[in-house]
């Protein structure tokens, strides 16, 4: 394991306090009251899964100023990369394709910056479906705009706002196989998924259609990606996993 170079993880998890685990939101217009303004605002599964894991969970909003990564990394003990809209395909050096979403500037820049943070801090995390897209483009990966037009299909995305389902195959040796065993039913929700790997990143899971659905970064602590959504899933095993690295256990 390589040695932290900037922002290691405070005492919190040496001294028996619940792990604070970090939660990237969205930044959307939302309706609340008489009110519709923008918020920085995040799905409640996420919440739920990380409390009923043992960790407390912290709201992290797109930062403007980037300056504020380092002192936030410094006082978390984890991360989960949420999911959300679509990255900016110029990132990847492609054109836009007209199915991919309108551009999100501030959460993609907060974004990149925040996982590159986290991987030279060694920070514990756990990327889910935009997350692990963030990542493998923050290692300079690539990604596919629309599978349907890759695959022939539309199991990963089968309704528009209903989470579908299928099965993953997984390495047995990996950690997340090691997590789950060698096959998963999944929840599902994307439309985007990894074409070129990014540096360092190791394919550990691929739904039946070979799509890259789980991704492992080498020679990190704890640093998983999944392209499903274990938040919406009854199956707590990968938080538990997070917050059991991040407590130090």
């Amino acid at each position: 394991m390589s040695e932290p170079t900037r922002g290691a993880p405070g005492p919190r998890a040496d001294d028996g306090a619940p792990p604070l685990i970090g939660v990237t939101t969205y930044l959307e217009p939302a309706r609340w009251g008489v009110w519709v303004r923008e918020a920085a605002l995040l799905p409640a599964p996420y919440v739920r899964a990380v409390e009923r894991a043992g960790g407390v969970p912290v709201l992290l909003p797109p930062l403007a100023a980037l300056g504020g990564i380092d002192p936030l990394v410094s006082g978390l003990d984890g991360i989960v990369l949420a999911g959300g809209g679509d990255l900016d395909p110029e990132l990847y050096g492609a054109d836009r394709h007209e199915a991919t979403g309108p551009p999100q500037p501030q959460r993609d820049r907060f974004e990149l910056a925040l996982v590159r943070a986290v991987v030279e801090a060694d920070l514990p995390f756990l990327a889910i479906c935009r997350g692990m897209q963030v990542l493998n483009v923050a290692r300079g990966g690539a990604l596919i705009q629309h599978l349907p037009e890759a695959v022939g299909h539309e199991g990963h995305a089968p309704a528009a706002g209903l989470v579908g389902a299928h099965g993953v195959q997984i390495s047995a040796t990996s950690t997340v196989g090691k997590i789950l065993g060698d096959h998963a039913d999944v929840p599902t929700y994307h439309h985007q998924a990894v074409s070129r790997l990014g540096k360092g990143l190791v394919a550990v899971a691929w739904a039946d259609d070979q799509v890259v659905e789980a991704v492992e970064l080498q020679g990190h602590r704890f640093g998983l990606a999944v392209q499903w959504h274990p938040e919406e899933g009854d199956d707590r095993r990968l938080f538990e996993a997070l917050v059991a690295e991040a407590s130090g256990r």
